[in-house]
């Protein structure tokens, strides 16, 4: 029997790259689908509906799933989508749950263009993919959440050193430096733009663990995913990819969350 990792994989590859929608929903989910792509809407024929047209204007598509984790019935995918040779890229991070037999029931998603190298020479997608230190998943999930939740949302940094390792801190984000220094400098702003307000969902598996997060840019709200990497305990390195939250009166379902 497929996973739910398999399923998800399945319908973002068949469906899309393939260019099989109507298959992949057959195939890959279950008795409902409800989509939280704000432009999407709920159910099978949403889905169908939203990407025969994209799969129409997008003839040469190519797709890579880069990482992807399963927690339970929760699936986490990060994928680079090249579109027309190159006229378009993207940088996607989803979303699943799935039910009893592993068959997708709902989906959230985070995209973004794709931005050009860091001052490190690091990309939104490279570094380290596979999956290790299965035995300490909970623990590294534990560590992650309670990393949110105190230095994000909380804003206290007194205790970035009991989550972030102090020897390697590797960051993928395209405007912002290694290091844990460097962390505590951005978020210790008086002036600090982003601020969090809920760790909404988490994934982990063994020593990757991503977060789906409410998120505000000044006024503006948004979906923010970040994905951790960690060793021995601690935070090692870290990507992510945020998209605004448009208005009300433009979503196809029922919202982000």
């Amino acid at each position: 029997m497929r996973t739910a990792k398999d399923n998800a994989i399945g319908l973002y590859m068949d469906g899309i790259q393939n260019g099989r929608p109507r298959e992949a929903v057959k195939n890959y989910t279950g008795d409902r689908y409800t989509q939280h792509s704000t432009g999407v809407p709920d159910g099978q024929q949403g889905f169908i509906s939203s990407f025969e047209p994209f799969i129409e204007r997008n003839p040469i598509r190519e797709f890579k799933v880069v990482r992807s984790l399963q927690d339970g019935p929760l699936v986490f995918v990060q994928v680079y989508q090249n579109l027309s040779n190159g006229a378009a890229e993207w940088h996607t991070t989803d979303f699943f749950d799935s039910d009893e037999d592993g068959k997708i029931v709902e989906h959230w998603d985070v995209i973004a263009e794709v931005t050009p190298p860091n001052p490190y020479g690091r990309t939104q997608f490279d570094g380290p993919t596979e999956i290790s230190d299965f035995p300490n998943t909970v623990k590294n999930r534990k560590l992650v959440v309670d990393f949110v939740n105190t230095c994000l949302i909380g804003r206290d940094l007194s205790s970035a050193d009991n989550f972030i390792s102090t020897a390697t801190y590797h960051e993928h984000n395209p405007n912002k430096s290694d290091g844990l220094e460097s962390f505590v400098d951005f978020y210790g702003a008086i002036d600090c733009p982003l601020s969090y307000q809920e760790c909404f969902m988490t994934v982990a598996e063994g020593n990757f663990v991503a977060t789906l997060n409410r998120a505000r840019q000044g006024r503006q709200d948004l979906c923010q995913v970040d994905l951790f990497r960690t060793d021995e305990g601690k935070i090692v390195e870290h990507w992510d990819n945020f998209e605004p939250i448009p208005p009300k009166s433009e979503w196809a379902n029922s919202g982000k969350f």
